[in-house]
């Protein structure tokens, strides 16, 4: 027997095991009462005294023999079936095999093993004496044959319900390993828009920050006017980065039915050069746009702007830079932020490196297309171009 047979059938409890040999045992035991029922009065002999003795014996090896059958049941079928040629008690074991045997639904090994089982019932007719002689032959044939079939047939049912149930139970858990991978998917899915967020948020402000603080440490002969502004934008700029934080952090706590927060888009775009020049970078910014923008789009290019921003602040200290907005339904929206290359030496934040492959993943999901680029005469070049579809009735 193979891992798969094995397999085929669903491992059998104590009790259940039980009731089957009861089962078998009592239909044994109804076959010899009925045999012993037609002995002749006041018959004896060998046969009578086997039927007492040997009888019941190969019925119990049989009955014994059985609580293997799932591990051999080839063997075990034929042995118990050609066994009870000996033993009418073994007739309900014999039959308990065959059932076993069927559940396999293989046809060759079950049509063998049923015309042994209607031979040995037609045999075992003349293993006693009887008070009447038997009838007919095609009698005699013709009722184990049709007991052996109904026998065959509730075995292939069984075996037909349990490879339905078997074949249920791995799609369920088919369906639960990909309802689990789907759901790690999501998982690692939301953890990237969660670090894609937090670095859009805080990357800018930090950044800004950071390049304040450099200039306290950098110029010590700064005026007292000057050190005074410079510490109340890094108090600000922090300021609004813990809120800024508490706000992403909100939204993550936030019950998933519940709206989030208004999102950036092209009109906060002002609001950003406007923060940006308060903390000395030469900023000019031109926006020529027919129309609202989707969303999705408005709100990828405020992250485009805002982290070529924080970049210029970050790699180039006093560079003048030129943030440029252009685009219209059907034409696509176009973003660039260009900057001349820094005008002076300053120690910067470390780079993290993370910020222009974001922005790639975030344009890309967008449907559109990222460039950025050196300057060979210096400056730095960050531009996308997103689609902008027309909207149905807008013409």
């Amino acid at each position: 027997m193979t891992d798969a047979d094995a397999g085929a059938q669903p491992p059998l409890r104590p009790w259940g095991e039980a009731w089957r040999l009861l089962a078998a045992a009592a239909l044994g035991v109804l076959l010899w009462v009925i045999t012993a029922a037609q002995l002749p009065v006041g018959a004896s002999g060998p046969r009578v005294e086997w039927m007492i003795t040997g009888d019941p014996l190969i019925a119990l090896a049989c009955l014994i023999a059985l609580l293997w059958r799932r591990r051999f049941p080839v063997v075990i079928a034929i042995a118990v079936i050609l066994a009870s040629t000996a033993s009418v008690l073994a007739g309900g074991a014999s039959l308990l095999a065959l059932c076993s045997l069927a559940t396999r639904r293989r046809p060759a090994e079950t049509a063998v093993a049923a015309v042994l089982s209607v031979v040995t019932a037609v045999l075992v007719v003349d293993l006693y004496p009887a008070r009447e002689t038997p009838g007919p032959l095609w009698l005699m044939i013709s009722l184990p044959t049709l007991l052996v079939g109904i026998v065959v047939a509730v075995g292939a049912a069984i075996g037909a319900r349990r490879e339905e149930v078997r074949s249920l139970r791995e799609r369920v858990e088919s369906a639960e390993r990909e309802q689990a991978a789907r759901a790690a998917e999501a998982r690692i899915v939301e953890r990237h828009r969660i670090a894609r967020e937090m670095h859009d948020v805080l990357a800018h402000r930090v950044s800004l920050v950071a390049m304040q603080a450099g200039v306290l440490g950098h110029r010590p002969d700064l005026p007292a006017e000057q050190v005074a502004e410079l510490a109340r934008g890094i108090a600000d700029g922090s300021h609004q980065a813990l809120e800024e934080l508490r706000d992403v952090l909100g939204v993550l706590r936030a019950d998933p039915d519940e709206l989030e927060p208004p999102q950036p888009s092209l009109a906060e775009l002002p609001a950003l050069v406007a923060d940006a020049r308060a903390l000395g970078l030469a900023v000019t910014m031109e926006i020529t746009t027919e129309g609202e923008p989707p969303d999705a789009i408005a709100r990828t290019v405020y992250r485009i702007v805002q982290e070529g921003l924080t970049n210029a602040g970050k790699h180039a200290p006093g560079a003048d830079v030129v943030v440029t907005v252009e685009g219209r339904p059907g034409d696509g929206l176009r973003a660039t932020i260009r900057d001349s290359g820094a005008a002076r030496a300053i120690a910067g934040p470390p780079a993290s490196g993370f910020g222009l492959l974001g922005l790639a993943e975030r344009v890309e999901l967008a449907g559109g297309e990222l460039d950025h680029h050196a300057e060979p005469g210096g400056g730095f070049v960050l531009a996308a171009r997103l689609p902008w579809p027309v909207r149905e009735g807008s013409e």
